[in-house]
């Protein structure tokens, strides 16, 4: 049952949690009115924000936003709310966070800013969204791999990845950064089958 105005909230805290983890944009407001920590962790040290953003609870996580949280604050795998959009790829929860003022420079625990998951698990509409903000499309992450690197030797060729591959060119990236063999993302391409992604790697 949820709680309503009248139900007193014995645990502030665990409840903003909970409301959080589930997308209960009125339990939030209700805990938070209770008196519970904005920036309270669970034992993961994931604050509610972040459980509304792992879940792409986006009532919630404006709510949270509205009232202060921290898009940056990091759990006990180095990721923070913004950081997980870009594993989500949720666009609606990147519009959510963005009047937050998140860090576009934090690591992730690969090294690695919100671009580049998103172009390796093929978030065409998320890619998109983030290369206007100002994000570092050619950020080398601690394997040696830029979001084009990564689009191309994590992705599966498809659709998909060739749209994000002409994203990021047409965004900025650097065709001509290699791994850390220097291998370049056209002869990983080659090298992988992809004929279509080298084609677009070779036009420019």
């Amino acid at each position: 049952m949820n709680a309503t105005s009248t139900d007193p909230v014995k645990d502030p805290d665990a409840a903003l949690l909970a409301a959080a983890a589930c997308g209960d944009a009125d339990g939030v407001a209700l805990a938070l009115r209770a008196g519970a920590d904005l920036e309270t962790r669970d034992t993961k040290q994931r604050t509610p924000l972040l459980l509304a953003v792992t879940g792409d609870h986006v009532d919630a996580a404006r709510v949270l936003v509205a009232m202060g949280a921290d898009p940056d604050a990091l759990d006990d795998r180095h990721d923070t709310p913004w950081l997980v959009t870009g594993v989500t790829g949720s666009v609606p929860m990147l519009e959510a966070l963005l009047p937050a003022g998140p860090d576009l420079t934090i690591r992730n625990r690969f090294g690695g800013v919100s671009v580049i998951p998103a172009s390796e698990r093929g978030h065409v509409d998320y890619v998109r969204r983030v290369v206007t903000t100002g994000i570092d499309v050619n950020h080398v992450n601690d394997l040696g791999w830029t979001a084009l690197l990564e689009a191309v030797i994590l992705g599966d060729g498809g659709t998909r990845h060739q749209q994000i591959v002409r994203i990021l060119l047409d965004a900025g990236a650097d065709r001509s950064l290699g791994d850390t063999e220097g291998v370049t993302a056209l002869e990983h391409a080659r090298a992988q089958g992809y004929a279509a992604i080298a084609q677009i790697l070779e036009r420019g």
